[in-house]
């Protein structure tokens, strides 16, 4: 990703150019069928289409007989997954799963050992939370000759760039370099990052959001973790829990929903060594092995996802580290959705990206691997989308009994099905409870025990996903941050006379 430097002020604008080309068509162009600028390649388009026909036909001459099958399937599907994530949930509970490293072992590393590093912080219409952001920065215990914290704006965002102006005039703001990245299409976080990457001096970098608190020692820690980890380990991945899971019943059901996600399913995924998709944030990735497979997709949705597949199937693997970075839970069900919509629609993207080739997909990733990845990437939106098929009918049983759902439902599918609904909405309960009792938040219980209201709202948001996969698929739905714990009062925020913003130097080669 690293280019020439310009040897001339009136080069750098060429750089620039150079540097938004590869930031948008670098992937696209090196490794053509590992980007999701296209949605379905042609084999996968022409299958679908006639999946969809054979399935109209079946049910237009064998109505009983195909939606029978077509439920049988399903059930499969369902159960499979409930068991699969039972046991990435029970590999997860092993004390090991997780790599911890203790206050002392990381502020025990002298200073002149540690590796240059560098925090990308994309950022779009984030006036609310850039105060808390240098914060944040501001607060991490790392040597300030080896970090570099790269802001990274869209040059046409007036309100965050003015934000960003006062932040950094703040003492204590230098510690933030601002980039801004040329207005052009897609309007994504990923291409932003891919972006910034060529500004970049870190042998580790990392990505943090704008209204992230990491754990001050969590640098430190990545790099003691590195050093322990066999040389395959391209990626550390922290946790990411919230701080404002009381303010209501859906940041509880948010916070609930992280407890299991960081502190048991990826340490779990880890432990099985299988295909981990990284969190959007506080993945600490080695600059070398990005520079290899070439970062992030800026046509996907979900990149953290789609990366996290791409290390595993580059033969790399993923840590996942007891480091904390605290966000702020989604508070409003509209902003909610519209969040959840795109992750489910990237999820959808990454898993037919990594099978445009499914037989090179399968040995790279390995058998087990390979289904794994298929059932949380594939799985999980479209069984959000499944559920809402599957509680009409559970409805239309309750209220009228009609005689065709019992013909659908024969012994050797309502017993699968059974066991799902029971055993399986059981057990998505048990392990919300588990994650809020061991993360020190027994206090949403209650978040717990009703997250079936929860189901309803991703089943909600998986169809909008689903719909916008087909319509418009690298459309990113911006996420609106600062609606739950107020921003902190800054100095900054006073009327002054603006300074000019300091601006990142291109990489040396």
């Amino acid at each position: 990703m690293t280019a020439t430097v310009p040897e001339v002020s009136e080069a750098t604008d060429a750089f620039k150019a150079a540097a938004l080309h590869d930031a948008i068509d670098g992937l696209r162009e090196r490794h053509p069928l590992a980007s999701a600028s296209v949605a379905f390649v042609p084999w996968q388009r022409n299958v679908a289409i006639a999946l969809a026909v054979v399935c109209a036909v079946a049910v237009g001459f064998f109505p009983i007989m195909a939606v029978t099958v077509l439920t049988a399937v399903c059930t499969i599907g369902y159960v499979a997954t409930m068991i699969d994530r039972l046991i990435i949930f029970a590999r997860g509970l092993d004390r090991d799963a997780i790599v911890t490293v203790a206050d002392d072992e990381a502020r025990a590393i002298p200073d002149d050992e540690l590796p240059p590093y560098t925090i990308l912080v994309p950022a779009y219409d984030e006036t609310e939370v850039i105060f808390d952001l240098v914060s944040g920065m501001t607060a991490l215990e790392y040597p300030r000759d080896r970090l570099q914290v790269l802001l990274l704006l869209e040059e046409d965002d007036h309100g965050t760039v003015e934000a960003a102006r006062q932040a950094v005039s703040v003492p204590g703001g230098e510690i933030v370099t601002v980039v801004l990245v040329p207005a052009a299409q897609p309007r994504t976080k990923p291409k932003a990052c891919n972006y910034g990457l060529h500004f970049a001096t870190g042998e580790i970098i990392t990505i943090y959001d704008a209204e992230d608190k990491p754990d001050p020692l969590q640098l430190r820690r990545v790099v003691a973790a590195f050093g322990r980890q066999s040389d395959d380990v391209a990626c550390v991945q922290a946790k990411l829990a919230y701080d404002n899971g009381r303010q209501n019943l859906l940041t509880g059901w948010f916070t609930a929903e992280y407890a299991v996600w960081f502190n048991f399913l990826l340490p779990g995924l880890m432990k099985t060594r299988s295909p981990i998709p990284l969190g959007g944030t506080s993945n600490h990735l080695q600059r070398w092995v990005l520079d290899e497979i070439g970062a992030w997709d800026p046509h996907n949705v979900t990149e953290d996802a789609d990366l996290g597949v791409r290390i595993a199937a580059s033969g790399y693997s993923t840590a996942v580290l007891d480091s904390t970075t605290i966000e702020e839970a989604n508070s409003d069900p509209i902003n909610w959705i519209r969040q959840r919509s795109r992750w489910y629609k990237g999820y959808l993207q990454s898993w037919l990206v990594h099978v445009r080739r499914p037989r090179e997909a399968w040995q790279k990733l390995g058998a087990l691997s390979f289904i794994r990845f298929t059932l949380l990437l594939a799985g999980t939106p479209i069984i959000a989308c499944l559920n809402l098929v599957f509680w009409f009918i559970t409805l239309t049983w309750l209220l009228g009994q009609p005689a065709a759902i019992i013909e659908v439902f024969p012994p050797s599918v309502y017993y699968g099905a059974l066991i799902s609904l029971v055993f399986g909405n059981a057990a998505a309960i048990y392990m919300n409870i588990v994650g809020c009792r061991e993360t020190g938040n027994s206090h949403l219980l209650l978040a717990c025990l009703t997250v079936p209201i929860y189901w309803v709202m991703m089943s909600i948001a998986s169809a909008k996903g689903c719909w916008q996969l087909l319509r418009n698929p690298s459309y990113w739905e911006k996420t609106f941050h600062g609606l739950g714990t107020p921003s902190t009062p800054s100095p900054a925020a006073e009327p002054q006379v603006p300074e000019p913003l300091p601006q990142a130097q291109p990489a040396a080669p």
